[in-house]
């Protein structure tokens, strides 16, 4: 019992001393013996700040990475068929996730190949060093971020020393010319890049934000993005931002007011480390946007829950990319079962066990943030085991070389905590790569030696002196399952081909986050997208496009150089949308349809019988075809007759002829346009009018005759006779013939479809117009003959007002020829004025057989009802009267214009009936 204070004493005293010597003079690296030795690069510390080269430990990138190696260093010297009688030792250094602390510490692994003069080193207790030959580092195996992994294989290539990589995915590590000594089990970023363009379109999104760290992985990752996304097309870049090494809080909140600037770039492509992740969700949060950006993060955020721990609200909906991997249930259990006292090969391991349980070991451990010691059962003398490296002057570079003489034949403090039940453990997301990696340079030394050393077992002097470019050349040719099932092999560039499992982080049915597998990408995408969630509980996809789809009938209008950006304009007037950058014409004879997506025939329309522009003309038409029925057979009827007689029979039939055909024409106008009927309305449009006028025009052009001869002789005036005034009308008739038949030899009857005629500017309401090819200037110049006939007998009429009243039909032809002007002028500016109207074969052809249809109706009511009232309602008046010489006629004519008589002298119609009678041309 009186030994026990001092048995604490040296227990406690023991324990500072190898905390000390932990702390003070332990290395940066463990050293595992072997034949051949592997060296190992791993990030178990983050970046030191305020000018310290180390910050916190890593937990799951660095430790858990780093014991997967030895993990599968321990698997492979156990097994008797790969590398038989060869064990692999390791030199496994901290990269404290800086490229440039880095590439100072893998100047270790080159060691051997540099001579070094160390005369003048000493040790701390004033002793000479004893010196260890500097193992030869046949392979690296690392580094983890792509910076690193850049930094390092700079120097390695120098000493033609091949590295694998387990989780460094820049593109630009795929220059062979360059990193022609570098190889990943991991996929580089160019096919993650290609996986997200391909989520990114499918998703139907074409413009989004890019965020990187900056630094090779980071900015090579958005770069093979960006340029994927413009060799695939229909993606635009709207931001693309960069992370800075040395971010502040401002940083991130900068980066979200400018990813604010595009809200409609919602999709946000992140190619960054773990806490430029935690700062930029860090940084929506503060500014009040959690569920407005769709994050789309690369395999540096995979499916940990490292850069989301407290942001799990802004990671909601978020789409991340992990190559697949699986996990390697032996490491679980060779890693939940290290402790302080199995894992002593592990330095760094202390430092884990303190930030994973919480706790303390010691009084002098750098861990400040809890008091609370870790348990302690007892420590124990294990034997002169442990060698502690010794401090070096500074002109040494690499002290770790130095063994010195100093050991403690110590134990070490074991905790009872237990990985796995005293706190929370999920295998890192690199662990399976890190595995493959150390058994590809494995494999690939296994497949060196069973060429080079055929007939012996281990390691032989041919293959120590074989150089990395041999086992480079064996790297690139292994082919073996790997740790999850899935073939391990590399590429002319040594990149591993591109595996993906797609993630998505999103509330599970018990209403907690996590992260979903949601599809996969082995050179094309499986993606699930009816099990995706989105933010505040979106139903549907949300939208990340510059300018919303134009509807159909609209065209894009770009906006210059932003081609996902563009204004919508629609496809106007006879416009029809060709595709979606432009608008054509239809053909004349289409118009577009109703969405405008292309062109259907414009409909053809006519005249027709119901419609009310020809009910008018049909039924006036009807009307003067009766009365003029009703009058042609009444003349016929009393052909004998004074009244009939005196009228001029053969006229009155040329004249009541012509007027039918006026009548007629109304019918031939309407009815449906073919050759036929074009034909007819050529011959039937200025014929009735011309027959009409004609007649009209020798009657009135006798009765001129008759009285100017007679007032210088008495012999009557030639061509007088019936027979002669037929002679006349017909010649008059001809030349209208004449001109219609010149008309069908230089323009054959043909119908047209008259597009231009109703094409309005409403396209919907345009229409063809089914007519004769008939023009208005042709119509007019038919017409035109008649009107100068018209003319002509109003002149005429109006040189014979001087006629006495009882004289034949004078004064009812003048009336009749006035009234007929009065139409006819009514008739020309409507014709003409309603030329451009979208209803001008409706009014033209209304108002030219209603202006027919009324000049007929004048000259029949005029000239012909009176003689048949008189006929049919008094015949008595209808009596021949005596007959008189030419000269009396003239004579009596004379004398009536002279003198003035009351009508009442004589009785009622005998002024009209004594100079009707006949004269006879030879008296």
């Amino acid at each position: 019992m009186a030994c026990f204070p001092w048995r604490v004493f040296w227990i406690i005293q023991a324990l500072v001393d190898v905390t000390l010597s932990q702390e003070i003079y332990a290395p940066h690296s463990i050293r595992i013996e072997g034949d051949l030795t592997l060296g190992g690069l791993f990030p178990v510390h983050a970046r030191g700040v305020s000018g310290e080269p180390c910050g916190d430990i890593k937990k799951e990138n660095g430790i858990h990475r780093l014991e997967a190696m030895l993990y599968a260093l321990d698997q492979i010297n156990s097994d008797d068929e790969l590398l038989p009688n060869i064990t692999l030792g390791a030199r496994v250094l901290d990269t404290c996730s800086r490229d440039t602390y880095a590439l100072e510490q893998s100047l270790t692994f080159v060691q051997a190949l540099i001579q070094k003069d160390t005369s003048d080193v000493r040790c701390t207790n004033g002793e000479p060093p004893v010196f260890v030959k500097p193992e030869k580092v046949v392979g690296v195996i690392g580094a983890s971020a792509s910076s690193v992994s850049i930094m390092v294989a700079n120097i390695l290539r120098l000493f033609q020393i091949p590295q694998i990589s387990y989780a460094s995915t820049a593109p630009e590590l795929s220059d062979d010319r360059r990193y022609d000594f570098f190889s990943r089990v991991v996929p580089p970023d160019s096919f993650q890049a290609q996986a997200m363009v391909d989520i990114v379109k499918l998703m139907g999104w074409n413009y989004v934000s890019t965020v990187a760290s900056e630094g090779s992985y980071g900015e090579k990752g958005v770069e093979a993005f960006m340029q994927i996304s413009r060799e695939a097309g229909g993606i635009c870049i709207a931001q693309s931002l960069k992370i800075p090494h040395d971010h502040k809080q401002a940083d991130f909140d900068k980066i979200i007011r400018q990813l604010l600037e595009t809200r409609h770039a919602r999709a946000v492509i992140i190619f960054a480390y773990d806490e430029d992740i935690r700062g930029i969700l860090n940084a929506s949060k503060r500014a009040d946007q959690v569920g407005h950006f769709l994050w789309i993060g690369s395999d540096s955020w995979g499916a940990k829950n490292s850069p989301i721990q407290g942001l799990e609200d802004a990671a909601i909906g978020a789409v991340t990319i992990l190559p697949k991997r699986a996990t390697i249930e032996g490491f679980d259990q060779y890693f939940t079962s290290r402790t302080l006292e199995n894992n002593r090969r592990n330095v760094w391991f202390a430092e884990f066990w303190e930030e994973n349980f919480n706790c303390k070991l010691m009084s002098s451990s750098k861990k400040e943030d809890t008091s609370r010691k870790c348990t302690v059962f007892g420590l124990f003398n294990r034997g002169p085991s442990l060698r502690h490296q010794a401090p070096t002057p500074s002109t040494l570079q690499h002290p770790q070389d130095i063994i010195c003489s100093r050991g403690y034949d110590l134990g070490w403090a074991e905790g009872q905590e237990r990985i796995g039940t005293d706190s929370k453990y999920e295998q890192e997301g690199k662990v399976q790569f890190v595995i493959d990696a150390v058994y590809a340079m494995a494999h690939a030394l296994h497949n060196m030696q069973k060429d080079l050393c055929p007939d012996q077992s281990g390691v032989c002097g041919e293959m120590e002196h074989a150089g990395g470019k041999k086992l480079l050349k064996y790297i690139r040719s292994v082919n073996f399952n790997g740790s999850a099932g899935t073939s391990v092999t590399f590429n002319r560039n040594g990149d591993a081909p591109g595996r993906y499992d797609l993630f998505q982080y999103q509330m599970n049915i018990n209403n907690t986050p996590g992260y979903k597998v949601i599809g996969q990408w082995i050179e094309t995408l499986q993606l699930r997208i009816n099990e995706m969630q989105w933010p505040n509980s979106e139903m549907k996809i949300p939208s990340s496009v510059c300018s919303l789809p134009c509807k159909t009938g609209q065209r894009k209008k770009m906006v210059k150089g932003m081609p996902c950006c563009w204004h919508c304009e629609p496809c106007d007037g006879y416009q029809y949308q060709f595709d979606e950058t432009s608008c054509k014409l239809c053909a004349y004879n289409m118009h577009p349809n109703a969405n405008r997506t292309g062109c259907q025939p414009i409909p053809i329309v006519k005249l027709e019988w119901h419609s009310p522009w020809a009910v008018i003309p049909v039924f006036l038409a009807m009307l003067g075809i009766i009365a003029t029925t009703i009058v042609m057979a009444t003349f016929i009827r009393y052909n004998d007759t004074p009244i009939v007689r005196a009228s001029g029979r053969e006229l009155s039939y040329v004249l009541l002829t012509g007027i039918f055909l006026c009548y007629i024409i109304t019918f031939v106008m309407i009815a449906t346009p073919d050759i036929a009927v074009c034909s007819f309305r050529r011959i039937f449009l200025g014929l009735g009018m011309c027959i009409s006028y004609a007649a009209l025009l020798t009657k009135t052009n006798r009765i001129y005759r008759i009285f100017e001869e007679g007032k210088t002789s008495v012999t009557p005036p030639k061509l007088i006779s019936p027979t002669s005034q037929l002679a006349i009308t017909s010649s008059l008739i001809s030349v209208q013939l004449l001109g219609v038949l010149i008309w069908f030899g230089v323009d054959p009857p043909n119908t047209i479809i008259d597009y231009d005629e109703q094409k309005t500017i409403n396209p919907d309401k345009a229409r063809g117009v089914l007519k004769c090819d008939i023009t208005d200037l042709q119509i007019i110049c038919s017409l035109g003959y008649s009107i100068l006939l018209m003319v002509t007998c109003t002149i005429y009429a109006i040189k014979t007002r001087g006629v006495p009243e009882n004289f034949n039909e004078a004064k009812p032809i003048g009336f009749t020829m006035y009234t007929t002007c009065i139409v006819w002028l009514a008739f020309i500016p409507i014709f003409f004025g309603t030329a451009q109207s979208a209803e001008k074969l409706y009014i033209q052809t209304t108002t030219l057989t209603i202006s027919m249809n009324l000049s007929a109706s004048v000259a029949l009511g005029m000239l012909y009802m009176p003689k048949v009232y008189v006929i049919i309602f008094h015949p008595e008046l209808n009596v021949q009267k005596r007959k008189r010489s030419f000269k009396a006629v003239v004579t009596a004519a004379t004398m009536s214009s002279r003198l003035s008589h009351k009508p009442s002298d004589r009785p009622n119609g005998e002024a009209k009936t004594e100079l009707c009678e006949n004269v006879d041309p030879n008296s």
